[in-house]
């Protein structure tokens, strides 16, 4: 398999970006740094407003302090127990405000722009679901959700590796989880299973589960290397990669992310969706970026599957 990138984007007032969905004709994006959800025209990449999550008095400086900060690192699509469809978003869980989540309904078919910004809200909590993942962890290992998607009957969280622990993919049963979340007096399900996987490494570093999507059954995933074994602080960003997993056969594929003339991308994307078929085994995927000081980047990029 080949990842080329096609191009760059600049992401104005767009802080830290860590996520991105498509849905019909808007990109959204989420921010590990941000009380916002930022919606992009899918085409353009134009800004198309933003919805408020919660409010903020930190945000002055155009990125929420990183102590208690809610560290969004993950999203997906989901329809909840109301039988309302929106997006779910996750903090890593690394501290304890990073345990809180929410969830986005998403518009009508016939919403205005001005009324797509104004989205039903709500606040989860993700602390007892996150004390059962870390039942699961080596003694020691810091919880650290950076990606998810979600299947028809599962919730994948991926554990990104931290302090040479293992990079691991949560099954959790989607709607007993979902039960929960929105629920917290019904029980906390346990996963089904808890794959290990072995990533790249670049520099002597390993790679880290960064984003993840679903394309025609394969589960789609970015990893990043960073310079550091920390799960807070950040470390110099070495390179990206695009892979796919095999969840029955616990293996894992991934190729360097480069531009066409083979030069390495080094930047840290965090977060990808499928934006439209190319050709036979050929898509175009849109990813996001994160350079650790608030700025943040949308790449167009070609992937070749075997």
């Amino acid at each position: 398999m080949t990842a080329t990138l096609l191009s760059e984007t600049l992401l104005p007032r767009l802080p830290s970006a860590s996520g991105v969905e498509i849905i019909g004709p808007t990109a959204y994006v989420v921010s590990d740094d941000a009380p916002f959800l930022y919606l992009l025209d899918a085409a353009t990449l134009a800004s198309a407003g933003q919805v408020a999550l919660f409010a903020s008095t930190e945000f002055g400086t155009g990125r929420l302090p990183k102590a208690g900060k809610p560290d969004f690192e993950s999203m997906t699509a989901i329809e909840a127990p109301t039988k309302a469809t929106g997006l779910l978003l996750c903090g890593s869980g690394a501290l304890p405000p990073r345990e809180t989540g929410y969830f986005v309904g998403l518009p009508a078919p016939t919403t205005t722009p001005a009324e797509a910004t104004q989205r039903f809200v709500q606040r989860l909590d993700l602390g007892q679901l996150y004390n059962r993942l870390r039942e699961h962890l080596p003694a020691g290992t810091v919880l650290n959700i950076e990606a998810m998607a979600a299947t028809a009957s599962e919730l994948l969280l991926l554990q990104r590796p931290v302090a040479g622990g293992p990079a691991l993919v949560f099954e959790l049963p989607l709607a007993p989880t979902l039960a929960h979340l929105f629920e917290p007096r019904l029980p906390v399900p346990a996963p089904m299973r808890v794959l290990p996987f072995t990533l790249p490494l670049l520099g002597g570093y390993a790679a880290g589960f960064s984003g993840a999507t679903l394309l025609n059954g394969r589960l789609l995933v970015t990893a990043s290397v960073e310079a550091t074994a920390d799960a807070i602080a950040d470390g110099d960003t070495l390179g990206s990669f695009i892979g796919y997993l095999d969840l029955g056969a616990r293996t894992a594929t991934f190729a360097r992310l480069t531009w066409a003339d083979g030069r390495a991308y080094l930047g840290k994307v965090e977060g990808l969706a499928v934006r439209r078929a190319l050709g036979p085994n050929q898509w175009e995927l849109l990813l996001v970026t994160d350079d650790d000081r608030g700025g943040s980047t949308a790449l167009l990029a070609k992937l070749q599957l075997p």
